[in-house]
């Protein structure tokens, strides 16, 4: 999840892109080059060990002007753990 977030404060599309499960991946994520991150902020976590093949992230995100606050499903694939989907918590 810390890889991802650098990910995108950096604008590393490459990296998004083979971090994300095949099943759901964009074709190009599409990033907007005004949006300065400013803090991440792990809410929780479930499963993701080394004996589990999936897991979740929750955590919010801060940017200039608010943040974003996510519930992010993770599975292993060929032993990497990648991006599947996120919700959005009330």
């Amino acid at each position: 999840m810390r890889s991802r977030y650098c990910a995108f404060v950096q604008g590393d599309v490459a990296y998004l892109l083979r971090t994300w499960h095949p099943r759901t991946r964009p074709g190009t994520p599409e990033l907007d080059p005004g949006m300065r991150w400013t803090g991440l902020e792990i809410l929780g976590t479930s499963g993701g060990s080394a004996f589990h093949t999936t897991g979740t992230v929750e955590f919010r995100a801060s940017y200039r002007g608010g943040s974003l606050h996510e519930r992010s499903r993770f599975e292993r694939v060929d032993g990497a753990w990648v991006y599947v989907d996120g919700e959005f918590p009330a």
